[in-house]
């Protein structure tokens, strides 16, 4: 009969389609390293606490760095009883020494399996929260570059042009956003910083086991305080889900305007052609497929998230089997995010702005219409009189058409003639003037954004220094 770590209670082998539904070596292999650095902290405190003499400590340490170099190396051999990792390390460690089969006393694969879990995320967080990082210094770099050069475009509500703002500060608003995912990452891994080992498969244990020394020879930053808790509790895959999903979102909302804006019809960008694809069809075809696909990515991240919050809203405490569902999910947001990133980032860095076609937009005279009105607020006429004035004279210059180099001439002429607008508004109206105007704090214009690129830059430093030392 094959042997399984649980074949003690059954007379027969379990069915096929049993082990080909309850294997998950095929994917959690990928904690094997995580898996064995939790076995080296457990056999260490066996033998602190007595339950292993020092010798069989450091045979089972051989036997488990032999293991780690057989995986890491391709030389494993697989067998079809490991119907996990934890199964594989332990059953191939008993093999190269006998005193391996002491390395599960006093745990289970439930808070083994937890463990692992946690160290891998912990990691992974590691590994992606920099990259969120880089997308965002990346943005802010070319934000530099575009203030620096003056550069304006249009600011666009509901996808029609609404007001100019620099070009620095709408990639600004993209790289802000990405600090926030950052810094849910961080908040992510501090409550994933938490070691379930030593909880048993539910209950604790009857022997002296020392939870807090494993947690200190791991680098947890605490431990458990329920076992029932710590071998159920999948709060941190959730909170790593939704800072994972809140990223590609925003990943995905910079990937649309980049279509958008590479569009004949915007015309605002030129993709760099290691960062675009073309057509088999069509030869003058140039595709934005890293902003697509950064773009298509988030649904992938949002059903993750969904999905699993559904297989947890269910489950009544401790441990059961539909908690295997948290590590694909994982690994694949992990994976998606990791991605996305680098391929965004080496697009933004590479990517062309055409200056002329984004301030053709920004300096069309009816984006400066909220200026008009605020012109004469400052007069001391009441808002809603102004807008009405404002919203009157840009009626007549539209008439039934949309906006045009002719109804601009003619929105220029009508506010000179205006009684309560007249020439000096009309200054209003030049090229860059109402980029220029925007002032307060926060805002879109020259000064407005050379202050808040510096706080950025602080903001940024902090964020890398916070990823990095993890």
């Amino acid at each position: 009969m094959s042997r399984t770590l649980w074949h003690g209670r059954f007379a027969a082998e379990p069915s096929a389609a049993l082990a080909a539904l309850n294997d998950s070596l095929p994917f959690d292999q990928r904690m094997f390293a995580e898996d064995i650095a939790a076995s080296r902290a457990h056999v260490a405190m066996l033998a602190d606490v007595g339950l292993l003499t020092d010798a069989e400590r450091d045979d089972i340490g051989t036997a488990l760095d032999q293991v780690h170099s057989e995986i890491a190396e391709g030389r494993m051999d697989w067998r079809q009883t490991d119907e996990d990792i934890h199964t594989a390390v332990e059953r191939r460690a008993t093999e190269l020494c006998l005193s391996a089969a002491k390395m599960h006393t006093g745990r289970s694969r439930n808070d083994q399996v937890a463990t692992d879990l946690r160290l891998w995320t912990r990691n992974a967080i590691d590994v992606v929260a920099p990259l969120v990082v880089d997308v965002a210094q990346t943005l802010a770099d070319r934000a530099r570059e575009a203030h620096d050069a003056g550069l304006r475009l249009p600011g666009y509500t509901h996808l029609q042009q609404a007001q100019p703002v620099g070009l620095a500060h709408h990639l600004a608003a993209h790289a802000w956003a990405l600090l926030r995912d950052a810094e849910r990452l961080g908040e992510a891994r501090r409550r994933t910083d938490v070691s379930p080992l030593g909880a048993g498969a539910l209950a604790g244990s009857s022997l002296p086991l020392d939870p807090a020394a494993t947690a200190a020879s791991l680098g947890f930053a605490s431990v458990f305080e329920n076992s029932l808790d710590a071998v159920s509790d999948r709060d941190f895959v959730v909170d790593t889900l939704y800072a994972l999903t809140m990223t590609g979102v925003h990943l995905s909302r910079l990937g649309e305007e980049i279509v958008l804006w590479s569009s004949a019809e915007f015309g605002f960008v030129t993709l760099d052609d290691a960062f675009a694809t073309g057509s088999s069809m069509m030869p003058q075809k140039k595709n934005p497929d890293v902003a697509e696909l950064a773009r298509g990515k988030a649904g992938r991240l949002i059903g993750h998230l969904a999905g699993f919050l559904a297989t947890l809203k269910g489950l009544p405490l401790a441990y059961n089997k539909d908690l295997q569902e948290d590590k694909e999910p994982l690994f694949d947001a992990v994976d998606t995010v990791r991605l996305t990133a680098l391929a965004l980032s080496g697009l933004l860095r590479t990517l062309s702005f055409r200056a002329d076609a984004m301030a053709s937009g920004a300096d069309d005279p009816f984006a400066a219409a909220t200026d008009l009105a605020e012109w004469l607020v400052a007069a001391g006429m009441p808002f809603r009189q102004a807008h009405a004035v404002v919203a009157d004279v840009v009626r007549q210059a539209l008439g039934d058409g949309a906006p045009s180099a002719s109804a601009a001439q003619r929105l220029v002429e009508l506010v000179s003639a205006h009684r309560d607008l007249g020439p000096a508004a009309v200054e209003r109206l030049a090229p860059g003037a109402a980029h220029r105007s925007r002032v307060t704090h926060g805002a879109g214009g020259p000064a407005a954004v050379a202050v808040q690129l510096d706080r950025l830059a602080a903001a940024l430093a902090q964020a890398a220094a916070a990823a990095d030392g993890r």
